[in-house]
Formats: C-alpha cells, structure tokens, sequence
C-alpha cells in the first residue's frame, strides 16, 4: 500500500468522526439574590431555550456585600430554578458556594428534549412563581400615607396654636 494513499485514507477517517462528534457548550446565567418575579421568569425562559437546544447551562447566583449573610436565600432562588425546569433538565453538579457565588449546572435531560416538533420554546412557557427575595430592612416602617397623615395633623396643630 502506497503510504500517501494510507495518510489520505486516515485523514478522511478524522475528518468524518469529528463530523459526527456534538458540541456542548456551556451557556451561563446569573442571578443576584434579589431578583424580581419578572426578570426571573426571563432568564428562566432563556435557560429553557438553551437546555432545548442541547447546551448545558451554569446557573450563578451572585451575592453582594451583606447578601453573603443569607445564603439561604440563594438557594431558595436556584431550588426555583430545579422546580420550573425539572421536566427537561437534571441537575449535574448541585448547588455549592464557591467565594461569593453560587453554582450549580444543569444538563439537557435525554428523554425530554426528545419532544415532538410541533412543541416550540416560545409556546412551552413555564410556570412562574414568585421567586424569594430579600426583603429591604427599614427602620422606617410608616407609609406614605401615614406620612401624609402626620404632616396634616401637623399642619393642623400649628393653626390651632396661632
């Protein structure tokens, strides 16, 4: 056997299994612990395209200065996450606290991706809850109305004082 015809031969063969070889890419989201119900949502929707087209997808949850007291709170937020994406992805590598963020990967899940085609991204919608946020601590609790309130009384004691 002619040795050049051998090198072509082989190079044909690596040329069609690199053709037949998927790449999975890794898509990434981040999330702050307070998070609003809608932004949620969204990357909730971005995150069920990417796991529909065969990506892997990193879910990061970024704390921020006192944020990192309540760790809770993030896993809260990616426990949501598992909840609304649960019937199409599986969880590779569970949520850990790696400095100030928290990671965790999903995977496509096999049999789900499988679905019939007349079933579009756009149309499977998921179920929103309303993700846990960090509620603001105000030592100022009164409203705007009790504020108002206040002032008229206020308002009214001067006049009754003059």
């Amino acid at each position: 056997m002619d040795y050049g015809k051998f090198r072509y031969e082989e190079a044909q063969r690596l040329k069609e299994s690199r053709k037949k070889t998927v790449q999975i890419t890794m898509k990434e989201v981040k999330f702050k612990p307070k998070i609003a119900k809608g932004d949620f949502d969204t990357k909730v929707r971005h995150m069920l395209g990417f796991l529909d087209e065969g990506h892997k997808v990193k879910v990061t949850l970024q704390f921020r200065g006192r944020e990192m007291a309540h760790p809770e709170l993030g896993t809260k937020i990616l426990d949501a996450v598992i909840e609304q994406l649960g019937q199409i992805a599986k969880v590779d590598t569970s949520a850990r606290l790696e400095g100030r963020n928290m990671t965790m990967v999903l995977s496509p899940d096999k049999k789900a991706v499988k679905r019939p085609a007349s079933v579009k991204p756009a149309d499977a919608k998921p179920q929103s809850s309303n993700p846990p946020t960090i509620s603001n601590t105000n030592l100022n609790t009164t409203t705007e109305t009790e504020n108002q309130n206040a002032e008229d009384e206020n308002i009214q004691d001067s006049k009754e004082a003059i």
